[in-house]
């Protein structure tokens, strides 16, 4: 062997050593590791449930909060993936399985946040018993439960809209069912889940409040973070406090749509679905840097590598598909199918009625059918709000979505400015919203209503806004050359392109805007308290006075409601969408 095999080039030599770009770009992995470890730091320190935690208005300590607030939604985020690889991916696989599985995502969607702090705060608290982590558990939770939905919806989706041939593909190269979801699945549903994501995060900066400010049962947990500090500047009216507080999320959002969000968007580019080159790719700054940092480079090349060999040790254990003819049909086994698939609804059909039989005793003990009566009629003002606002959020939204992603360059500009305004929480805007309506005599019924759409609108424009910048640049030179323009363009290429990414869009939308009326159709500032008609406000005043059987009454209504309008609405909708309208 000659030496010159042996040993690395001298431009491979220099590719590894560090360079200046090294000098820039380490401080900022070192800076993020620090933060980690200083900020999770506070986690664990002796707490009694119950006990007040000092929250001070002083904006100095607005830094150390805002990293408080931000590694929860980052523990909250982590979770949220896992949840939706895992979830999606067992919806996806069986119809049996999908069946169950998204009901029961329709049901967790639209149980309010409170309603998941209401009962499993004290769980958290005695898993952990003397530690304030079982009180932030509590709250990633609470943050989870605004990011996971959405993102387990996109990606499920996704996998529904996955070209089948592209699955015969991976059976010819015998890819095992691990291999595919890395190499096929992940990467088809990239484009579309980075931009879930972006709004998933948003979502949490909107339920902050309500995580890091729980009261339960009269006791109030206080903790560290943005959304305490407004919590307590609205306690106390104080305008300037919440004034520092927008500043301090403007910059934290612009921080991470800089340093993540951006370079993700410019990565999950390289994902899209087409086979000719389109307009200029998404850049970003960050990516540009690491690319340059050839020592960096170097040190996660030796990760990869080491991570690599793992992977590749356990793929050689996993079964390989081999390709193989379509079998002959063997009827024994499809009536076994048959009869094992009567005998799985007849279990869901048990199990269902056995939990409603439950249900109702439990609610009955302080319920009368008059109440569950009434309980209804406010979940039908609560309907009709939200199918009202998300018509409106439909119609403003869609055309905006659609002209944005079809121009990278300018969703590079408008990512951050919408990232901040998904990310605007309701309750700072309950002051304008209260003295507004105060002053001028506005029926609270109406005017309160927007406030249950501010921050779940921005679901349909991240997602319309996912389909168009997916659009492969191949349809559109095909409608270029059939010479298609202006209203005939939009009817029969561009809306029917981003109607998918559309549907999980509004169905998320609708979905928050429930959860939302929790903290929406009851608005305070100070001593000022305004009350709209609906099962939100009815759920936000039985939480707060600690009545658990009412709690769960309000929010089975409310499921119930979610469920049956996705089962009449969406899902035909979705099944329009995989029959008609996707890529074969």
């Amino acid at each position: 062997m000659s030496l010159h095999t042996t040993l690395p080039t001298a431009p491979g030599l220099l590719s590894r050593l560090p360079n200046r770009w090294d000098l820039l770009a380490l401080p900022l992995v070192c800076g993020g590791l620090f933060l980690l470890a200083w900020g999770s730091r506070g986690m664990t320190v002796p707490y009694t449930f119950g006990a007040p935690l000092p929250i001070s208005l002083d904006p100095v300590h607005l830094p150390e909060y805002a990293l408080r607030t931000t590694l929860r939604m980052a523990a909250a985020l982590a979770c949220s993936f896992v949840f939706t690889f895992v979830y999606a991916k067992l919806a996806a696989s069986s119809r049996r399985a999908e069946q169950l599985l998204i009901p029961l995502l329709d049901v967790l969607q639209s149980v309010p946040i409170l309603g998941f702090l209401s009962v499993t705060v004290i769980w958290f608290v005695q898993l952990f018993p003397g530690s304030l982590l079982g009180a932030e558990c509590a709250a990633i939770f609470a943050i989870f439960t605004s990011q996971a939905w959405n993102m387990a919806f996109s990606f499920f989706y996704a996998l529904r809209l996955l070209p089948k041939d592209l699955y015969q593909v991976a059976d010819l190269f015998g890819l095992s069912p691990w291999q595919r979801f890395w190499k096929l699945e992940v990467p088809y549903a990239i484009p579309g889940l980075v931009w879930n994501t972006m709004m998933s995060v948003s979502g949490g900066w909107f339920f902050v409040v309500a995580s890091e400010a729980i009261t339960v049962a009269n006791q109030t947990v206080t903790l560290p973070g943005v959304g305490s500090y407004i919590a307590l500047a609205i306690q106390h009216e104080d305008l300037g406090a919440i004034g520092w507080a927008i500043l301090c999320m403007a910059v934290v959002i612009a921080l991470y749509d800089q340093l993540v969000f951006r370079p993700l968007v410019a990565w999950a580019d390289r994902f899209k679905f087409e086979f000719s080159q389109g307009q200029a790719a998404p850049r970003s700054w960050v990516l540009d840097l690491f690319a340059r940092a050839h020592g960096l480079r170097a040190l996660a090349g030796l990760l990869r590598a080491a991570t690599g060999a793992v992977a590749r040790a356990l793929a050689r254990r996993l079964p390989r598909r081999a390709w193989r003819p379509v079998p002959r049909i063997k009827w024994r086994r499809v009536a076994l199918a048959g009869w094992a698939g009567a005998a799985w609804s007849l279990a869901l059909f048990a199990g269902a009625a056995a939990s409603i039989v439950l249900l109702a005793r439990f609610v009955l003990t302080e319920a009368s059918y008059a109440e569950i009566g009434r309980v209804f009629v406010l979940g039908g003002c609560t309907l009709l709000r939200v199918v009202v606002l998300t018509a409106l959020a439909t119609a403003l939204w869609v055309p905006v979505g659609i002209a944005i992603g079809l121009r990278p360059r300018l969703a590079q500009h408008v990512q951050p400015v919408a990232l901040f305004l998904s990310a605007f929480p309701a309750n700072l805007l309950f002051p304008v919203a209260v003295l507004g309506i105060v002053h001028y005599g506005l029926d609270p019924e109406i005017w309160v209503s927007p406030l249950m759409i501010l921050g779940t609108q921005w679901y349909i424009l991240f997602n319309v806004i996912a389909g168009a910048a997916a659009l492969s640049n191949d349809l559109r030179e095909a409608a270029a050359n059939l010479g298609l323009r202006g209203a005939l363009y939009w009817r029969r290429v561009l809306l029917p392109a981003v109607f998918p990414a559309y549907l999980t869009g509004g169905l998320t939308a609708s979905g928050g805007a429930w959860n939302a009326s929790v903290v929406s159709e009851v608005v305070t500032w100070g001593r000022t308290t305004l009350n709209a008609t609906g099962i939100g406000a009815y759920i936000a005043q039985q939480t707060a006075a600690g009545d658990h059987p009412r709690v769960v009454l309000g929010i089975a209504v409310m499921s119930l409601y979610v469920v049956v309008f996705n089962r009449l609405v969406w899902k035909p909708l979705y099944d329009r969408a995989q029959q008609r309208l996707a890529t074969d």
